[in-house]
């Protein structure tokens, strides 16, 4: 039995703190800045006609303002419940909350670290952003299985070996993606899948669950996406996008494709 499900990452909106480079971390709660609930919206109108199944945000209030702003314009799943986890925060940075991003490089300085591997007093270790980043997602497949597994129990509902099971989704990309991706129509593909999941997070966080994809996990990458762009920081609302294949419900061994990083053609 194999079991699909999609899973798509925002990143949150710009705040004013953004715009002046001075790191929030967990410790300063800013709201989204008149520009970031205009990136919101847009992200909200690229990804309209994107029927999700569940909605999960950080409990940063720049990212429950994104996540409200995306669901607002979509045309499925207005109603659907936006559930808010502490373990999607951005990366903790301790001493340096608050402060500009030049404080935290010369704090890296002074120790002889290199940013962003630096950890400020206070801050939290990369191993443990990924640690948070791993359970989360190790929640996610669970719950997704769980899901599939009370469908298939249903008396009603069809077998796995019918081909019916999962329901047809369709994406809007229209550049940056994988080869491996289903066949499109028009800028539009689709693919049949159990679960679509979407969750907003913050950039350094999803930096290092990224890197958990590709270093534990083997994740497949589109073949044009370079080193540069597989290390940055998506933009303010870009949109990265997985599919994640469990063989049997084995939630130990994910098969991991990016369909594309950072997309940000809705900017």
């Amino acid at each position: 039995v194999n079991f699909s499900l999609s899973f798509m990452i925002s990143f949150s909106g710009e705040t004013r703190y953004n715009k002046d480079k001075i790191l929030q971390g967990q410790g300063v709660d800013e709201p989204l800045s008149a520009t970031g609930f205009k990136q919101a919206d847009a992200a909200g109108l690229f990804l309209s006609n994107v029927r999700f199944t569940h909605v999960f945000s950080s409990d940063l209030l720049r990212a429950k303002q994104t996540a409200a702003a995306i669901l607002g314009k979509n045309k499925f799943c207005r109603d659907l419940e936006i559930k808010y986890d502490a373990r999607l925060r951005e990366r903790k940075y301790g001493v340096a909350e608050g402060r500009p991003l030049a404080d935290l490089k010369a704090m890296a300085k002074d120790a002889g670290e290199q940013c962003p591997s630096f950890t400020p007093s206070g801050g939290e270790t990369l191993d443990e952003v990924r640690e948070r980043a791993r359970d989360f997602f190790e929640f996610l497949c669970q719950l997704a299985v769980e899901l599939e597994q009370k469908e298939h129990s249903k008396p009603s509902a069809p077998g796995r070996s019918s081909g019916t099971s999962g329901e047809h989704f369709v994406f809007p990309w229209t550049n940056h993606c994988s080869e491996a991706e289903p066949s499109s129509e028009g800028s539009r593909s689709s693919m049949i899948l159990d679960a679509n999941i979407l969750v907003v997070s913050h950039g350094a966080y999803m930096r290092n669950w990224i890197g958990y994809f590709v270093s534990d996990l083997s994740c497949t990458l589109p073949a044009n996406l370079t080193k540069s762009q597989l290390s940055s920081v998506s933009p303010n609302t870009g949109v990265s996008h997985f599919v994640i294949k469990l063989e049997k419900r084995n939630l130990l061994k994910p098969e991991i494709t990016c369909v594309c990083l950072n997309q940000d053609s809705h900017l």
